[in-house]
């Protein structure tokens, strides 16, 4: 799409395990530094498994005390990666009821919901809401123009990129802070999910723990942080003279209808997924030149997305790489995070690979990047978002010279 409505990504900015900006967190992926590490749930030191948590977060350049006190953790995150992305924009150049805030979240104020329970105070509500780190980057920036929160588990940070292109198509915006965070590292969210046999709890290395698409993968490692992206119309950022990443060029989204946890085991959703957003960039997938998947590292997730990406693409072995394996998964931040990755893909020609991969399971018929990172040519690129609730997303993204 080149008309007065396509979308340049002007503004990148990142917070998690993994880097503490886009150059760290590209970093990490060439090199397979993995920000898995043994991590305790809980003070007591009585959960403690494999996780990528933020190490040495400190928001006092962001927040003043007073504000810490108001923000979950996950919204701290938030407002630290948005505010990195606004300035890496140059600013919001256009009037506040034209800007925009979409936010993505799974779990919300989780770490202030099981910190107060049973002695709440009388910001516990506030800190609770899934739309806080919204209203504080709205707040922050000036934004009254539309200001919302997806919530769409594993999904939502798609979404919000996804959702807030289309603001900006339908003429409802001109400028978007858009993004995931979710921050759910608590003693609860650890047991609920390895009792549910999707997390790993144990393993001899816990740098290596994620290993999406491997043959002896045990299940996703939980991650905590926030990535936003600023979205603008692209005859505007041309105007001004913006740097410009890269463009937003398709958006897909369908649900399975199949079941609450499981994928469909043949990825139909996921296919149409993939299809609805090619079609949507007006483009095919002979021409997609990289596909960043979703790769929890689950065997149903990965079974059924191996089987999408072959649907999809049929004989032709597109380059595939699975990021969580580095970064871990952040559940509502994971596709925020993994399309600035695809952006930065796009903006330096190259494939990360997949770190962790010792063989590759035989029933993901897939061509998986590994060992060194892998020229790619100009061409859209394709980022995945598959989530419990049977909720798809897409994206695809190009060059700034679409």
């Amino acid at each position: 799409m080149t008309g007065p409505h396509a979308v340049a990504v002007t503004g990148l900015g990142v917070r998690c395990g993994a880097g503490a900006t886009p150059e760290e967190l590209w970093e990490s992926l060439v090199r397979c530094r993995s920000a898995s590490t043994l991590h305790a749930f809980d003070d007591e030191g009585t959960v403690v498994h494999p996780a990528c948590p933020m190490p040495r977060f400190d928001p006092a350049g962001y927040l003043t005390v007073k504000e810490m006190r108001r923000a979950d953790r996950s919204v701290q995150l938030a407002l630290c990666a948005a505010a990195d992305a606004v300035e890496d924009a140059g600013g919001l150049h256009v009037p506040s009821r034209r800007r925009a805030v979409v936010t993505g979240t799974g779990y919300g104020g989780v770490i202030s919901q099981e910190s107060g329970i049973g002695h709440p105070d009388v910001l516990y509500a506030p800190r609770l809401m899934h739309n806080a780190g919204a209203y504080w980057i709205s707040d922050r920036f000036g934004v009254t123009g539309p200001s919302l929160t997806i919530s769409t588990a594993c999904a939502s940070g798609t979404h919000a990129v996804g959702e807030a292109m289309q603001m900006i198509r339908a003429g409802s915006a001109d400028v978007v802070v858009a993004g995931g965070h979710d921050s759910p590292l608590t003693a609860t969210t650890a047991l609920a999910f390895g009792r549910a046999g999707a997390m790993v709890t144990q393993c001899e290395d816990p740098a290596a723990a994620s290993r999406p698409f491997d043959a002896g993968r045990q299940g996703f490692v939980l991650a905590e942080g926030a990535a936003f992206l600023v979205l603008e119309r692209l005859d505007l950022a041309r105007a001004r003279g913006a740097r410009i990443h890269a463009t937003l060029t398709g958006y897909g989204r369908t649900s399975d209808a199949h079941h609450l946890t499981a994928p469909h085991p043949d990825g139909l959703g996921a296919v149409a997924c993939m299809e609805l957003a090619l079609a949507d960039a007006g483009t095919t997938a002979d021409a997609v030149t990289h596909v960043n998947a979703h790769g929890t590292g689950t065997e149903l997730n990965d079974l059924a997305e191996a089987r999408a990406i072959a649907t999809v693409f049929g004989s032709r072995k597109v380059p595939v790489t699975a990021p969580k394996a580095v970064t871990g998964h952040g559940l509502g931040l994971a596709g925020a995070l993994e399309a600035v990755i695809t952006v930065m893909s796009v903006r330096e020609g190259l494939a990360p690979p997949t770190a962790h991969l010792t063989r590759l399971d035989p029933r993901c018929e897939l061509d998986l990047v590994t060992g060194e990172p892998r020229k790619i040519p100009d061409g859209p690129v394709i980022s995945n978002s598959f989530a419990f609730g049977g909720h798809n997303a897409c994206v695809v993204l190009d060059s700034p010279h679409v």
